[in-house]
């Protein structure tokens, strides 16, 4: 069997969930913005979110988890739009926040565990 290909090996476990998030960022013209939204996928180190406002690859922005209080900063990584009514917005956070979310990401080990 093959090894994987390295370049498309993620940094931490991926998790299909759909949590309240608010992503807060600024214009161009320096105003805050802020809007409630949902996750679509996380890991330890970013995630993917459903957003209708409009950012910029590079930009940075402050999550914030209305569940918890906790607020991390991160930046935007890549944008689609799947849909014209939102953006599907890949980010990253500026250090890895596996407790900002609110599940247990699994150790290193457990992927070559055999059974």
């Amino acid at each position: 069997m093959p090894a994987a290909d390295p370049s498309n090996r993620r940094r931490s476990a991926r998790v299909m969930l759909q949590i309240p998030i608010t992503v807060v960022a600024e214009t161009r013209d320096r105003v805050q913005v802020q809007e409630h939204t949902h996750t679509l996928v996380v890991n330890a180190h970013g995630g993917l979110i459903k957003l209708k406002m409009d950012l910029l690859a590079g930009q940075p922005i402050i999550l914030v988890n209305p569940q918890t209080g906790m607020e991390e900063s991160g930046h935007v990584v890549r944008i689609d739009q799947p849909s014209p009514d939102y953006f599907a917005v890949a980010f990253e956070f500026e250090l890895a926040s596996p407790k900002f979310w609110p599940v247990v990401f699994p150790p290193k080990d457990w992927e070559n565990r055999k059974t």
